[in-house]
């Protein structure tokens, strides 16, 4: 089984979660009319099957059903079978993860949803084994067959019900969440902290970089020390946990338990990139070492291993190699000890390494218990030489690990999840001072401004040359973003005006006046069963928010007014849902706060402007833009700033600036004492 004597239409796609299932004896279409068609001439269901490359269980059921041929034969009798890279197309992913959490009350994936031949969903769950997917194939196509009447009906229900998830309730004379409510909303959320272990008091347990960025904002506007705390005792154990790799750098998906302890090994480029962006904050915020070395190897990691030639970034690297989810990343106690020789006792104690094994069969993860001051209790050295040890046997181990069957690389180049590692570059830049990290930036940033922008339209997908996919609004938000974020570290005008060349085309493409909302997918593009509106704030920020920073932002730099109008409507049209659900919208809750709090622009001025860029950025201060003019800008914020020989720094906040200062230490002494 799973040889390859069967080759399917898959076999011509670029995908490589699409590639892997090329040669299932399953039938597979890649998305579109071809197989839609084919079901309506046919009088067949479709079954939409939805994973990504780097997947776990999407592996499991390909090995169990996918490749099974007496499975494959039910499937392909009955039905016509898509599979779609829900990276590929995040607006598929979307309506049919509506269908069936609507349906399960659950969702994940894989994901299979089966639908009518006009693409209507009727039915869906997320991983079967054989037997019951069987089972359920088998009754579906009997159903369909001798009720077909009822299937419709169910049909158009559960359509009703999707399309019904994006109904904005909007209050006539609705005002701006109340600042005292906000408050209140941040104090009930941080109850759910769990204080011993960082997180959240349940498991699994994911990173979720907006919600302690929120967290982080808050502390800065409060000084409420239990946030702060919160923050803290989460960063601290996720850089110490299983969850991080202590030999290479870079963070697993999420955590299977209550401790950071065990992964699910695949690793993301969406999670690296704002994990880099949110310990760069706290850095900033604390000043910890152990932020500063995360950021540093999970930058080294990302150079490592997900950065093509070109200057842009991989998607994912596989949970498994040698089909077992683990394998490249976990070592026997005998293993360490041939690697290591003398130091293996050491390295043992520092990463809770058993001879028995601290997972399964007989495998350790690497992740630290032990304080400092108990390590050095316990071994009767400094934690300083402890240190250099433990560098010294992670790059021996790195370097024996590299003879390791590597799990699978996702080579395919996603524009919003590049945008966030552009902007994690950009932010480690401004906290470090490292000028490869702003080189790694603009190079990535260039390849989008070059390859991804095609026929006055952005595109999504990158891999092998060829460019694909008109993107969505998550593509454009995020972009946009981390071109302001590079436009401030560089001081490159050019990377401002596309973002703002971007907004505008958003708005133009993807924006509804009425509902007062961007909607997921362009209104140039076919539409799907149901038109979504993206506004949770999930693992990767919604659109939607990102965009209302967005607008805030070229707003205050192009003194723009609708921009800021829309930013506005936009956040009186999420309110009902934010009040009831808050758990969903840490990134709306920084555009309240902001708008509560003022937003400064900070602007230094002078032909030697450029040696503050990084001064300007010292300090966390999460309401900012700060940029420096060295020469004449065409940046209406900007431009009536004179150059001249002398340094001035200026503070506006919101639409009122005040007058400059000549001194970077009046200039913060003034910031901080307001």
């Amino acid at each position: 089984m799973g040889t390859k004597n069967y080759t399917n239409k898959l076999i011509h796609a670029s995908s490589p979660y699409l590639l892997q299932h090329a040669h299932n004896p399953v039938d597979w279409y890649e998305w579109g009319d071809e197989a839609f068609d084919k079901a309506k001439r046919e009088r067949k269901l479709v079954l939409v099957s939805i994973g990504y490359s780097a997947c776990h269980w999407c592996h499991v059921m390909e090995r169990e059903c996918f490749e099974q041929e007496d499975t494959a034969a039910i499937m392909n009798g009955h039905f016509v079978c898509i599979k779609v890279d829900r990276e590929e197309r995040p607006d598929v992913d979307q309506v049919y993860m509506d269908a069936v959490q609507l349906l399960t009350g659950r969702g994940g994936w894989p994901l299979n949803c089966f639908t009518l031949p006009d693409g209507r969903p009727i039915h869906g769950g997320t991983y079967f084994p054989k037997q019951e997917w069987e089972q359920v194939l088998k009754s579906l196509a009997d159903f369909y067959e001798h009720k077909t009447e009822e299937a419709m009906q169910y049909a158009t229900e559960l359509t009703a019900g999707i399309r019904k998830l994006d109904v904005l309730v909007r209050e006539p004379d609705a005002k701006l969440i109340s600042k005292s409510k906000v408050y209140d909303i941040i104090n009930n959320w941080k109850q759910n902290f769990d204080i011993q272990y960082g997180g959240y008091a349940w498991a699994p347990k994911f990173p979720m970089p907006n919600n302690w960025e929120l967290f982080l904002n808050q502390y800065h506007y409060t000084k409420d020390l239990s946030l702060l705390e919160g923050v803290v005792t989460t960063l601290d154990k996720m850089a110490e946990g299983g969850i991080y790799d202590q030999v290479g750098g870079g963070f697993s998906r999420y955590s299977t338990d209550s401790y950071w302890k065990v992964p699910h090994f695949e690793k993301m480029l969406y999670d690296n990139a704002q994990l880099v962006s949110l310990y760069a904050q706290a850095y900033q915020l604390t000043g910890k070492p152990l932020y500063a070395k995360t950021i540093h190897q999970t930058l080294h990691f990302i150079k490592r291993e997900l950065t093509h030639k070109q200057g842009y970034f991989y998607s994912a690297l596989d949970a498994d190699s040698e089909g077992v989810e683990g394998k490249f990343y976990t070592w026997t106690y005998k293993e360490i000890q041939d690697v290591l020789g003398d130091d293996a006792p050491l390295y043992g104690l520092y990463f809770s390494i058993d001879a028995y094994g601290n997972w399964e069969d007989g495998t350790n993860i690497l992740y630290k218990t032990r304080t400092d001051e108990e390590l050095e209790q316990l071994t009767g050295k400094h934690i300083a030489d402890i240190e250099l040890t433990i560098e010294k046997c992670n790059q021996l181990l790195l370097d024996a690990r590299a003879k390791r069957i590597r799990p699978g690389l996702d080579d395919k180049m996603i524009t919003s999840w590049n945008a966030l590692m552009i902007k994690a570059y950009s932010d480690a830049y401004l906290v470090f001072g490292n000028l490869d990290y702003l080189l790694s930036a603009k190079t990535a940033a260039d390849f989008i401004m070059m390859e991804m922008w095609q026929h006055e339209n952005l595109f999504r997908i990158h891999k092998n040359g060829s460019t694909t996919i008109k993107a969505f609004a998550e593509d454009y938000a995020t972009t946009i973003e981390a071109l302001i974020r590079l436009f401030e570290a560089s001081s490159e005008e050019k990377y401002l005006l596309f973002a703002k060349q971007l907004l505008d085309q958003c708005i133009e493409q993807f924006y509804d006046n009425e509902k007062g909302l961007f909607y997921f997918k362009s209104h140039q593009d076919s539409q799907l069963v149901a038109r979504k509106i993206d506004v949770n704030d999930d693992v990767i920020s919604s659109s939607n928010s990102i965009l209302a920073k967005c607008l805030m932002q070229i707003g205050y730099l192009f003194d723009e007014d609708k921009y800021h109008e829309i930013c506005e409507r936009m956040i009186l049209g999420i309110q009902p849902k934010l009040e009831k659900h808050p758990m969903g919208y840490s990134n709306w809750l920084q555009v309240i706060l902001f708008k509560y709090n003022g937003f400064n622009q900070l602007v230094c001025v002078g032909k030697e402007a450029n040696n503050y860029l990084l001064d300007l950025h010292k300090q966390y201060l999460p309401n900012k833009l700060a940029v420096v003019v060295y020469a004449n800008s065409s940046i209406p914020l900007l431009a009536d700033k004179q150059v001249t020989e002398a340094v001035n720094f200026y503070r506006c906040i919101d639409k009122s600036c005040g007058l400059p200062a000549n001194s970077l230490t009046d200039f913060w002494h003034h910031i901080n004492n307001q």
